[in-house]
């Protein structure tokens, strides 16, 4: 079959073509998808095939790349049409912004929908997200998430679940639902108990965002490639296919004040600690990161935080297509709940407002949900 570098709408045909079949791809300039004017305003979301490289480019960095169910459907339809498409061997996933590859789910338009008593719609939502996880978890051929910038909530669930995630010095990932009244969703109660040790427990509680350290030692990512070479990893990817991601690969550089004996015990408490018992066990560790836990702890949504913890016990033993199923169970109940339109607000309405929660403690929130 010949191969032709092509961009076009999610949802339309072909726009052009550039350049014969074995033509090596013109370099690009940095964050200037080849093919491409102007931003696919509508969706959000840019599509092309170079080589056989599928890619993808997320393109709302006003917003952090936050998903609209516009952004879900597109990249859904990409995915699918590319699975049959034997001209794409890879396909990967990136940001037009060097700020974020994605924020997560537009958390402040969920909540003016549930204001709104549409229930319906943002449910449709949910369930077309965590079916895209789904999709990105059984997909056929490499999948390379470049998480460059920030990656949170369900930047993370267009990522984790790939094959390939690959990290930049400039990488914060985190899940920071318990925050905002929420629980970490797209498949984590899947994917952060499969994580190293204590590591997605620490992660879904705390919402304690990682470098690229802290990706590649708890499994969130598999690969490091500085911000400067990941022009040089594409063009590779589209020529050499997934081959040339390992030897783009080159360790982080450890921060100075990386402490693995404090986080090694951190990690132990965090494995083996029941949640009515991690505050007073924390605060018996030393050091700047369990403070730091120990403070995120406290500052949650204590029913998140009984929430989370039962999914990921849960979620440890099951499928990810049943902890979707589960967790869009859940998020039909939380959204509806005060903590989580209290949540959001404080954190994206009226920011540095300091939340009130429905619970004073862990305890308490497990006494009136039953605990789950």
């Amino acid at each position: 079959m010949t191969r032709t570098d092509r961009s076009f709408r999610p949802g339309g045909a072909p726009e052009a073509s550039h350049g014969p079949s074995g033509a090596s791809p013109a370099r690009t300039p940095r964050h200037v998808f080849p093919g491409r004017r102007a931003p696919l305003a509508t969706s959000h979301v840019r599509a092309g095939i170079r080589g056989g490289l599928g890619e993808i480019m997320l393109d709302r960095p006003e917003a952090l790349n936050a998903l609209t169910p516009a952004m879900v459907a597109a990249i859904t339809e990409v995915l699918t049409r590319w699975a049959q498409d034997d001209s794409v061997d890879t396909v990967v996933v990136r940001s037009t912004s060097p700020r974020a590859f994605c924020a997560g789910g537009d958390v402040r338009l969920m909540r003016e929908e549930v204001r709104a008593n549409r229930l319906d719609g943002t449910m449709a939502f949910f369930a077309a997200e965590y079916a895209l996880n789904e999709l990105i978890a059984s997909y056929p051929k490499p999948y390379v998430a470049l998480l460059d910038g920030v990656a949170m909530g369900g930047g993370l669930g267009l990522s984790v679940h790939g094959s390939h995630r690959v990290v930049t010095e400039h990488s914060a990932l985190a899940m920071p639902e318990t925050a905002i009244g929420f629980f970490p969703d797209v498949g984590a109660s899947h994917f952060l108990p499969r994580l190293a040790p204590g590591w997605g427990r620490y992660l879904g509680l705390t919402g304690a965002r990682v470098d690229a350290g802290g990706a590649l030692r708890s499994g969130l990512a598999t690969h490091h490639v500085p911000r400067t070479h990941l022009e040089d990893l594409v063009d590779a990817l589209a020529r050499d296919g997934i081959s040339g991601l390992d030897a783009a690969h080159t360790p982080p550089v450890t921060p100075k004040y990386a402490d693995e004996d404090a986080e090694t015990a951190m990690l132990t408490v965090f494995a083996h600690t029941p949640l009515a018992e991690l505050e007073p066990a924390l605060s018996l560790l030393p050091g700047e990161g369990p403070a730091a836990a120990l403070a995120a702890l406290r500052a949650a949504s204590p029913a998140s935080l009984v929430t989370t913890d039962w999914l990921l016990r849960l979620g440890a033993d099951a499928s990810l297509r049943d902890c979707l199923a589960r967790e869009l169970a859940t998020a039909g109940n939380v959204i509806i709940e005060p903590d989580f339109d209290e949540g959001v607000r404080c954190a994206l309405v009226d920011r540095g407002s300091r939340p009130r929660w429905t619970d004073a403690d862990v305890r308490h929130a497990a006494a009136r949900k039953g605990s789950p």
